[in-house]
């Protein structure tokens, strides 16, 4: 499918923004996640309509902290023109316009992106008269819509639609690992990025991405061609909303998406925070390879067992990062990058590959009779053969008797059969259950 952009929600407190935003991507998405580790509010998804997907953000979701009312609704507002193509601002029909929408609305109309002004709460035809005031801030088209009973989100997410501009795609040569650094602020992402490149001296190019302010760097190195998707990114709106906790997550999940290897960097003075879960449980989302890196390694008073203790802390409170390999380094002193590289290279290969299917055949058939499925449901699994269905990342699907009947131990128990016997390192795997045709 093509992503299409980017739509933010913007409008003051109490307006129905969150319901919105809930309503477009489906109310499954909008419930917090508690698997594996990771909680997060739902603030950025990707939303689909007329067979379009698109990425959407509900700005009320981060929240700035010890910020006056007036000053954050501002910052909402200038985050939504730096990331999204199309900006909805909510307001409330059943509310006379206040100095605040007047604001809001005159920073969006000034950036030159499309505004388009929802009037919420117009859940009965009694309602509808009141959505002409709002016509006075100059605004072409008023939406009146219900985000709660879903009246019309239909019109309004065609006109959203109309207004996204085609994606626009880096082609890059077959064969280039593109790889992102994600990770809280200030821990050295941007020095990586630099020690990185300017370890190989050999830059090709600095093109701006699509992620706004993000920067693809070329380089190749032992013949391997590079694109380095720095999320650091200087904003161009200044440093009125930089200390929203959540925005971090909002520049990683877009260089995610556009990468084949996530590098997690951590920074090896500090404990793990929720934040850093956060933002890791987001490349376990999107299924992504991964490297994560402990940096400011030389500043960390060490002694035989310090790596070790390291290695284990970030394994049990990331779980579902446990593929990943860890490496510890420098990014300041340049120590250990080539051995960040030769593990991406790895990755990279293993993200890719592929098994031949009359091997994993043989290697589950041996793990089934070594361990047979457990009763679930009131029946036994039965797995009649599997085949690897994709790459990016390796998928394998499952033909069995019961789909609803194998329980995710098991699961577990193959993909580990499978990681000790084939090179998956940094690599997550994917299986797909489907019921064999009698």
């Amino acid at each position: 499918y093509i992503m299409r952009g980017v739509v933010a929600i913007v409008g003051r407190p109490n307006v129905g923004k969150s319901s919105l935003f809930n309503r477009i991507v489906g109310e499954r998405m909008s419930i917090t996640d508690d698997a594996s580790g990771i909680t997060r509010d739902r603030i950025y998804a990707k939303a689909s309509w007329l067979n379009q997907d698109f990425r959407i953000i509900d700005t009320g979701g981060i929240i700035l902290k010890d910020e006056p009312f007036s000053k954050e609704i501002r910052a909402q507002a200038y985050l939504a023109i730096d990331e999204a193509d199309v900006i909805i601002m909510v307001v409330n029909a059943r509310n006379s316009i206040t100095v605040e929408d007047e604001d809001v609305f005159n920073i969006l109309i000034r950036s030159g992106k499309p505004v388009l002004l929802a009037a919420n709460k117009v859940d009965d035809n009694s309602f509808i008269d009141s959505i002409y005031d709002f016509y006075s801030l100059g605004c072409e088209e008023v939406f009146p819509i219900s985000a709660l009973h879903g009246i019309g989100i239909g019109d309004l997410l065609d006109r959203v639609i109309e207004l996204m501009p085609e994606e626009k795609k880096n082609n890059y040569d077959e064969g280039t690992l593109k790889f992102c650094l994600i990770g809280q602020p200030n821990v050295g992402k941007s020095t990586l990025a630099n020690s990185i490149v300017g370890e190989e001296r050999v830059i090709t190019s600095s093109i701006p991405g699509t992620t706004r302010d993000a920067i693809d760097t070329k380089f190749t190195r032992n013949g391997q061609k590079y694109v380095v998707i720095d999320t650091a990114g200087i904003r161009k709106q200044g440093k009125i909303y930089e200390n929203a906790e959540k925005y971090s997550v909002l520049r990683a999940i877009s260089a995610i998406e556009r990468s084949d290897v996530a590098v997690l960097v951590l920074d090896g003075t500090n404990e793990l925070s929720e934040q850093d879960k956060r933002i890791s449980g987001y490349i376990k989302d999107y299924n992504k390879a991964c490297v994560i890196v402990v940096n400011k390694w030389d500043i960390v008073n060490k002694d035989d067992k310090t790596m070790q203790k390291m290695t284990e802390k970030i394994k049990t409170q990331m779980p579902y990062l446990s593929f990943a390999p860890i490496v510890f380094l420098s990014a300041l002193n340049s120590s250990r990058i080539n051995k960040l590289l030769d593990e991406l290279d790895l990755v990279f290969i293993n993200y890719n590959r592929r098994v031949q299917t009359s091997v994993l055949n043989d290697i589950l058939i041996d793990a089934v009779l070594l361990n047979q499925p457990p009763m679930f449901n009131g029946d036994r699994i039965k797995i009649s053969y599997a085949t690897q269905e994709d790459i990016c990342p390796p998928s394998f699907v499952l033909f069995v008797n019961n789909e609803k009947h194998m329980h995710f131990s098991y699961l577990r128990y193959l993909e580990n059969t499978i990681r000790d016997t084939f090179e998956f390192s940094g690599s997550p795997i994917k299986f797909v259950l489907r019921k064999k045709d009698n």
